[in-house]
Parts: structure tokens; C-alpha cells; sequence
């Protein structure tokens, strides 16, 4: 048996390591080299590379996806959206998702792995249809998490959900590194069992589990996993590329991976490392492992924004109180699996309730408008007494949310005028409206400083 491997070292492996930060230049002159090492894919956008090319690199993210498509002429390129979400925190209009996901297809991506963190698949339903008529391959994910409410039955009838979609293959994300390796065996297989499509498993290594619990997934008929080139690998990352290779290849396994050719690349990528932890961009405490995970489920990169809100408020001795409350207010919440946008609304939350005295004294906006239900409905039962106190004798609505917003596309497109030079400006300010507008007046500046830049990107890098 064959197991498929994604490189996650430009997008999840950096964005949970390096807050993303890792600009197009230092990983440019590796793109070919990653394109012979036989990986399924790599992971190279989505995720939050979008908003911080934008807001910390002055990139172009488009312009990005094109550099990496024109070097990397025959390994798929996969990017993570969010569904109806699609890379920010709140519903877009279809129109916005239906162009967004064609843009990005054809800019160069491939793969495109598509969740909701509600698990609510009228989130993602544009989003896969829209993927499907760009001839891209649709991955539909299952948000992995444990509550009284989430067992493999459940699971189940959320993958066969996803199959009736469409989709050309299902990942199981587990965005916390929680699921135990007997837990991934029995997940796996019993998937395996239902539906006729490929399965795919996403973790992380935050716990210690991640290598464990995919050579268990694998056993249990598991058709790829992802994994980070080794200098990037551990802690809250994904576990390592060479040493899953090895072990699954001295256990019978094949895979297409190049072990010289994954030297290489590592050997590219160790004085990347050690210049992060010089700067101190990459901060040693995301490379341990961190059991309590298994407790609180919080995932690294809430951990890490749990902690900078509570350092701004010189309130770091409050932190083991925030983590015990988290748990409550995600029970208080119906069970969301903690990923984003909803590990950040429960994390803040949490913070809240903590350091006012008082649990819910002051809620959140966005905590409010999931419980209007504009996020999608709650896996679980939601706290009535919260419910009452949020919306009075208001009901939740049951509809999808999105089917209340009108078309935006073209009415910003009007608005930008001359300042959005393309459909893809366009997309990148209804994401992110001022961090766009700021990006779009420092690129004109840039410009004018060098009359040769735009043809000297069109020359090197053409569409």
C-alpha cells in the first residue's frame, strides 16, 4: 500500500511554528527542489498566509500563489479555506465564495481542502460545487474534536455527508493534536467502511501523539497524512516527513518521496530555524509538547493568542484560570470543536468571563452572533440560560446564514475603482478592507520607487 504524503513546511508547518511569517524570499529558492522530492502535495496557502502576507510581509498573496505555481511545475499545490468563512472570520456572500475559490484555482491551486468549523456542510456546500466546476479536486474535512456528543457513529454520518457532496476525497483534521492512536485506527477504518473515497489525516504533534497516531491511522487504511520537513517538524507543527517516510517504509509501506532529495530540503531549512530562534520569532515554548492539551483541547496557535491577551492586560498569573474555564464555556457553547473562527471566539470568551469576576458579563459580538446562529447550528445543546440572556425571546435563526447577504463582489469592484488592479484586489479587500487599502497605497509608493518593478515581475513570474 502506497501512503500519500503533504508537505506542510510553507503554510501550516510555518504558520504554527513562525506566526507565518515567513516571506516568499527566504523559501524561493527551495520550490524546485520540493517539486522533485515526490510529494502528493504541498501545502502552500490558506490558512492565515493570505492575511499575513497582507498585514506583516507587504506580499502580494496572489502574487505569491503565482510564484510558487510557475516554480513548481508538477507536485499539486493545496491551500485551507474555510468555507463560507473563506479566509476570514465571517460569512461571505456566495458570489464572494463562487469567485474566490475560481480565482485561487486559477492562480494555481490544485487541492482545495475545505472546512467548517461548526462541521455544518451548508457552510461549505458553494465552496465544493464551485471547486468542482473549476476541475479541482475538493477535499471536504471533518473538524475532529471529543465531547459527550462526538462519537464515530457521528463521524460517520458526517463523512457519508461529505461524500454525497462530491467531494473527491474526505481529511480528517485534528487542528489540536487530541486524537489518540487507537482513536485514529478505529476513526479510519470505520470511514473506510462507509464511504468509497480516499481519507486523508491532519494532526499535529503538540501532544506527543502525531507520529503515533498516524502510523496507527495508516494500519487502519489511512490514504495520506501531513507532515513538515524535519527542521520544521514537532511541537505544535506536524510530525516529521523523514522519520514518518522511514518508519512507514521499513514497515512495508511505499511512498514516491526522495530520501536524498528530502535531505536537501531539510538541510535548505535548518539555518532558516536557527535565523527565526535568533530573532526570536520563533519562540522555543511551541516546540515542546504540551500534554495539557488532552484537557483544555486548545490548540497551539489559541494558546499562543490566549497568552498575548493575557500579557496585554498584565494577567499572565490568570492563565491555568482561563484554561480551566475554557472547557466550560465551550460546553456552554454546544461543543464547537476549538479551530478557527471558533477557537478564538471560546479562547476570548473564556478570558472574558475570567477576568471580569463575573462568567458572561460582558459577551462578545462575535460570541452573540454565533448564538444567533450566524455561524451555523451548534453541534450540541447551547446553555438556555446564556441563549436567554444573548437573545431575550428572540429565536435562533435555522437557515443558512449566508442565504441572508447580498452579492458583494461587483459593488466593491465598483467602489475600488483604479485602486483594485484586479478581480484578485478585489478579493483581497473584502476579506481584509484595511489591511488591503493600506497594502494597495504602500504598493503604489513601492512602485514609484522603482519604475522597473512591475515588468521585471511580469517578466520573471508570468500569469
Amino acid at each position: 500500500m502506497k501512503v500519500n504524503f503533504t508537505e506542510t513546511v510553507l503554510r501550516d508547518a510555518n504558520q504554527s511554528l513562525v506566526a507565518t511569517r515567513m516571506p516568499f524570499s527566504d523559501f524561493e529558492k527551495i520550490l524546485e527542489l520540493l517539486d522533485k522530492a515526490g510529494y502528493y502535495s504541498l501545502e502552500c496557502w490558506g490558512g492565515a498566509t493570505f492575511d499575513s502576507c497582507l498585514r506583516y510581509l507587504s506580499e502580494d498573496p496572489w502574487e505569491r500563489l503565482r510564484k510558487i505555481r510557475y516554480k513548481v511545475k508538477n507536485t499539486k499545490l493545496q491551500m485551507l479555506l474555510r468555507g463560507q468563512n473563506l479566509l476570514g472570520y465571517k460569512h461571505y456572500p456566495d458570489d464572494v465564495v463562487r469567485k474566490f475559490v475560481a480565482h485561487a484555482a486559477q492562480n494555481g491551486i490544485d487541492i482545495f481542502r475545505i472546512f467548517d468549523a461548526l462541521n455544518d456542510f451548508r457552510n461549505i456546500e458553494v465552496a465544493v460545487d464551485e471547486t468542482l466546476k473549476q476541475g479541482a479536486h475538493a477535499q471536504g474535512c471533518i473538524c475532529y474534536t471529543t465531547s459527550p456528543i462526538h462519537n464515530l457513529e457521528k463521524y460517520v454520518v458526517l463523512g457519508k455527508q461529505l461524500e454525497s457532496l462530491g467531494v473527491h476525497s474526505i481529511c480528517i483534521k485534528d487542528m489540536a493534536g487530541i486524537m489518540g492512536p487507537q482513536e485514529a485506527y478505529d476513526l479510519i477504518r470505520a470511514l473506510k467502511s462507509n464511504v468509497k473515497i480516499p481519507v486523508f489525516l491532519h494532526t499535529h504533534s503538540t501532544t506527543g501523539f502525531g507520529p503515533i497516531t498516524y502510523v496507527k491511522a495508516v494500519e487502519a487504511g489511512c490514504d495520506g497524512i501531513d507532515t513538515a520537513i524535519s527542521s520544521f517538524s514537532g511541537g505544535t507543527s506536524q510530525p516529521a516527513t523523514e522519520s514518518l517516510h522511514y518508519a512507514l517504509k521499513q514497515m512495508g509501506y511505499t511512498t514516491d518521496l526522495d530520501e536524498k532529495i528530502l535531505k536537501r530540503i531539510n538541510d535548505f531549512f535548518k539555518p532558516l530555524k536557527a535565523k527565526y530562534v535568533s530573532s526570536a520569532l520563533l519562540d522555543p515554548f511551541v516546540m515542546g509538547t504540551e500534554t495539557d492539551a488532552l484537557v483544555y483541547q486548545i490548540p497551539g496557535g489559541m494558546l499562543s493568542n490566549l497568552i498575548a491577551q493575557l500579557k496585554a492586560q498584565n494577567a499572565m498569573d490568570k492563565l491555568e484560570d482561563v484554561l480551566i474555564e475554557t472547557p466550560k464555556v465551550r460546553k456552554d457553547l454546544g461543543y464547537p470543536p476549538l479551530v478557527t473562527p471558533m477557537s478564538q471566539m471560546v479562547g476570548v470568551q473564556a478570558a472574558l468571563n475570567v477576568l471580569s469576576g463575573e462568567r458572561y458579563k460582558n459577551i462578545t459580538n462575535e460570541v452573540k452572533a454565533y448564538l444567533r446562529g450566524e455561524y451555523g447550528k451548534a453541534p450540541g445543546e447551547v446553555n438556555q440560560e446564556l441563549l436567554r440572556k444573548v437573545l431575550g425571546d428572540e429565536k435562533p435563526m435555522t437557515n443558512r446564514f449566508a442565504d441572508t447577504l447580498a452579492p458583494e463582489f461587483e459593488r466593491v469592484k465598483k467602489e475600488l475603482g483604479s485602486l483594485a488592479r484586479s478581480d484578485e484586489d478585489v478579493l483581497s479587500y473584502i476579506a481584509f478592507p484595511q489591511i488591503a487599502d493600506k497594502f494597495f497605497k504602500e504598493r503604489i509608493e513601492r512602485e514609484s520607487r522603482s519604475v522597473t518593478y512591475t515588468i521585471r515581475m511580469k517578466e520573471e513570474y508570468p500569469r
